[in-house]
């Protein structure tokens, strides 16, 4: 039977990101590594279905991982790109509103003060005139470590160094079954790369499961594992508008969050080409489905004309969607990531990680270093 010293489950940015840190780091040299994606490649899901913005830790509580670790993650992603060429750019935006929300954006000052985010700037409404015409919001402010980045090159770039140390990646891998055994994991697997799926079996030392929106199956078909520790998966898909003008911004415009705290609202987001597009909207889900209804984009124009009254529905065309695997259900306050090791859950070698929704691109090689460092003495 194949034995592999790590076993990692999910090559979304989350997983990736964690094989990264775990296979330079040097107490993990001449250690197995495998990779498993039951998809054919990696990065087909949440991880390639978003905004593609670096966030800089404002919104999340204080003290919650969300801020912690986007916070440290923003660093570490910058440095990222820099070193390894990754396209990005720090374009910084701007969260807009009228004179009567200057209460609630102190407050998201507040909060990006709790969170070690201390660059926030004010903007009047002359300064929004002069740098964003299209623009009719009367306040705001403005966040100069927000970015955009090519999450697809980043994921490459996070694959191909660690393949470089000797990672195995495992593509068409699809897990059934796990049973922890005499402090090992025995691990039944389905390969489906053919039209005969094939049954494959190992055993692993370490256990990881970053699996997104199939995490919380995953944690269910591990035998003997305490069910009540695993958080309900409540699926929310975002569909995200392109606009077929001309775009007259030069930065990501937000407007303020939701009052029910769902999302960030409908914001106005660049691509490294500077294409313009809108959204995600937020509607919960029972299924994995990326259809867009054109007919939302009278929504979307309703929404966005309220910072940026060009907008017609006539101008916006489906993009894509995604579905973001959140633990709090619609109405209920923000869920934090949820990272869950042996001291929690008994079962020493394994770390489960659920709810990791934005800003988890952002803070994805901070996530690896923790999940990197609960190894530690292995």
């Amino acid at each position: 039977m194949d034995q592999f010293d790590v076993c990692i489950v999910g090559a979304g940015v989350v997983g990736l990101a964690i094989a990264y840190q775990i296979s330079r780091d040097p107490q993990f040299r001449n250690r197995s590594i495998v990779l498993l994606e039951r998809d054919s490649s990696f990065g087909q899901h949440t991880s390639s279905r978003n905004s593609e913005v670096i966030h800089a830790g404002i919104y999340y509580a204080r003290d919650s991982l969300k801020a912690s670790l986007c916070v440290r993650g923003k660093q570490l992603l910058y440095q990222h790109c820099r070193q390894f060429d990754v396209p990005c750019k720090q374009l910084g935006k701007y969260i807009v509103g009228s004179r009567r929300d200057e209460e609630p954006l102190q407050a998201i000052e507040a909060r990006a003060e709790a969170n070690g985010v201390s660059d926030l700037q004010w903007l009047t409404r002359s300064s929004l005139r002069k740098n964003e015409p299209a623009l009719t919001s009367e306040t705001g402010l403005f966040s100069p470590s927000t970015g955009i980045i090519d999450s697809h090159a980043y994921m490459q770039s996070l694959m191909h160094l660690a393949q470089n140390q000797a990672m195995h990646f495992a593509p068409y891998t699809r897990i059934d079954c796990v049973e922890f055994k005499r402090q090992r994991f025995l691990v039944d697997c389905t390969i489906t790369a053919s039209s005969r799926p094939e049954q494959y079996t190992f055993q692993c030392n370490l256990l990881i499961n970053s699996a997104g929106l199939h995490a919380q199956t995953l944690a269910q078909n591990i035998a003997d594992f305490d069910q009540a520790s695993i958080p309900e998966l409540h699926m929310c898909k975002g569909c995200y508008f392109n606009f077929t003008g001309k775009n007259p911004f030069q930065r990501l415009i937000y407007p303020l969050p939701e009052a029910n705290e769902t999302g960030l609202g409908i914001h106005a987001i660049l691509d490294l080409s500077s294409q313009l597009r809108f959204g995600p909207d937020t509607e919960y889900v029972d299924s994995i489905d990326y259809d867009i209804d054109p007919c939302r984009s009278s929504l979307f124009a309703a929404a966005v004309a309220k910072y940026f009254p060009a907008v017609t529905a006539e101008l916006l065309v489906p993009a894509y969607a995604g579905i973001r695997p959140k633990i709090a259900a619609a109405g209920e306050a923000p869920g934090d990531f949820v990272i869950l090791d042996g001291a929690e859950h008994g079962m020493p070698g394994l770390i489960q990680l659920f709810g990791m929704e934005s800003p988890a691109l952002t803070a994805s090689l901070a996530i690896g270093e923790l999940v990197r460092d609960k190894f530690s003495g292995y």
